[in-house]
């Protein structure tokens, strides 16, 4: 339901002044925020917006039309439309009106959100300047599929705004979740929120708006936002992308750890340079960049990734990237996920390898570039060999693995080692599924191309490009597709100079005395 602004009374908070308006809200979202139930800020995924970081946001709105219709969904206590509100105002050339539209599940936010529409509404006055409000108590992915879902009565019912500012949840949905039914209805197959919200909010924007959006940024590779990046990039033309180098900074009061990152673009098709600038958080120096769009996102790549090279030792180790020579392909091999899945073969598992078992492989495997086994840990360390585990097994040889989840202490985010027959024996093996491996049609690799193979992977160059579109923890299979690889020759003459080592200086001085 609709409520005005003005609906509730509430004493006005005395004690900063009236025109400070981002310090007067940011001490209302800190006092909010110790207010919120801790199980419910899990649930709906609620991380609010600092005043430094509203205000970075802010600073990238375009030049308005006169009359503003700004889209807040998922508002909070509003210090976003509060910042928004204060930069408008702040400029030359101010706008006849300000109509907002908030949208907040949670009353206690709600509450705290109509004081921030009043003070926003009195500073507009102060400025001469037209101010509106509602907020909508209700939950905006259902609203939105609402106003987007065809009907007799959408043109009527279907509003349009021409700026929007964001911090939407950050949670994964469930396939049968609500949530993920009111994405489906608006034509996004999505498994989180963040996107599910960017995905309802561009479509509402009328031709030529703005959206500004602050998020994690793992939405820029990986197959699960595919559909998502496709319908972003389809309909909005990217402008800026400003990136935090420091994970702990964006939301340090709410202890965030993803890396997040500031989008703005434009609903029309212009596809022209884009903005990239970082900082350590929204108060320190920024460094920019001006890149074309297809240094961004490649017109041959069909999973879209979203690369962001911030600065011009970035956009050099792009480019010794795509010097290498082969992909995956040209090197007819191989990378897919391990098969093992524990707790759907808990029964065929065994904690001591046997005569009717063989090894299975976890990352926990994986120590200085090889693969140790057996291994003293709390992982089974082998498969029971049955009829229901037959499909779970790839022929002993040398493979390369790479672990599908690196942890914050490791200081690459691609990490690999060499499967050995020698060490790992018996005439099957099963790889567990936080593990990928690279195989040549279901099959071994030989042994130098592997350690060169895991050589290349371990290097400084890989780690530093791969960075460059993935912000988060995760490896996926098609992330490693994206890379460009050494020629097969080179892999081996590399892979015959040294065995796997944890020496990173050495491993890079091998791998670049070759393919350099």
């Amino acid at each position: 339901m609709a409520l005005p602004h003005s609906a509730p009374t509430f004493q006005p908070i005395q004690t900063w002044p009236s025109r400070d308006l981002l310090a007067t809200v940011d001490r209302l979202r800190i006092e909010t925020n110790g207010r919120l139930n801790p199980k419910h800020r899990s649930e709906f995924g609620q991380f609010m917006t600092p005043a430094p970081v509203a205000a970075l946001m802010v600073s990238m709105i375009g030049n308005q039309t006169d009359d503003v219709k700004l889209l807040d969904a998922g508002a909070g206590v509003g210090s976003l439309t509060a910042a928004a509100v204060a930069e408008l105002l702040s400029r030359p050339f101010k706008p006849r009106s300000i109509h907002v539209t908030a949208l907040e599940i949670d009353p206690t936010m709600v509450k705290s959100l109509h004081q921030t529409l009043a003070l926003c509404a009195a500073e507009c006055g102060t400025a001469g300047v037209s101010f509106a409000s509602e907020v909508l108590q209700e939950d905006f992915l259902d609203r939105a599929s609402s106003w987007l879902s065809p009907s007799l009565f959408a043109d009527a019912a279907h509003p349009r705004f021409n700026l929007a500012i964001q911090n939407p949840p950050y949670k994964k949905m469930h396939s049968a979740s609500g949530a993920r039914s009111f994405a489906r209805a608006i034509g996004i197959e999505t498994s989180n929120l963040y996107t599910a919200f960017l995905a309802a909010t561009l479509q509402l924007l009328e031709h030529g708006g703005q959206l500004v959006a602050i998020c994690p940024r793992s939405f820029c590779n990986g197959p699960y936002f595919l559909p998502f990046r496709q319908l972003f990039l389809e309909q909005m033309s990217l402008r800026r992308i400003h990136v935090f180098q420091s994970r702990q900074e964006a939301f340090k009061d709410d202890e965030v750890l993803q890396e997040t990152v500031i989008v703005s673009a434009h609903r029309d098709k212009r596809n022209g340079a884009v903005q990239i600038s970082s900082s350590k958080d929204a108060v320190s120096p920024v460094s920019s960049r001006i890149a074309p769009f297809s240094e961004v996102v490649s017109p041959d790549d069909r999973q879209r990734f979203i690369h962001i090279r911030s600065d011009d030792e970035a956009q050099d180790v792009a480019a010794e990237m795509a010097a290498l020579p082969c992909t995956l392909v040209d090197l007819g091999i191989k990378v897919s996920t391990g098969r093992v899945v524990d707790f759907r073969a808990k029964e065929h598992l065994r904690a001591y390898p046997d005569n009717e078992t063989i090894p299975l492989i976890y990352p926990t495997n994986m120590i200085d570039g090889v693969v140790v086994w057996p291994r003293e840990t709390r992982k089974p360390q082998a498969l029971h060999v049955n009829v229901n585990t037959a499909d779970l097994m790839v022929p002993s040889g040398p493979y390369v693995l790479t672990k599908r989840f690196s942890s914050k202490e490791e200081r690459r985010r691609v990490v690999a080692a060499v499967v050995d027959p020698a060490e790992v024996p018996g005439q099957a093996i099963g790889f567990e599924n936080h593990l990928n491996y690279y195989h040549r049609a279901g099959v071994p690799l030989d042994m130098e191309f592997a350690r060169g193979l895991a050589l290349y992977l371990n290097t400084t160059l890989v780690d530093e490009y791969f960075r460059q579109f993935n912000g988060h923890t995760q490896v996926n299979a098609t992330d490693l597709r994206a890379l460009r690889y050494p020629s097969a020759q080179a892999l081996r003459t590399i892979g015959a100079q040294g065995k796997c080592t944890s020496d990173q200086a050495e491993v890079d001085a091998i791998v670049e005395g070759v393919i350099s």
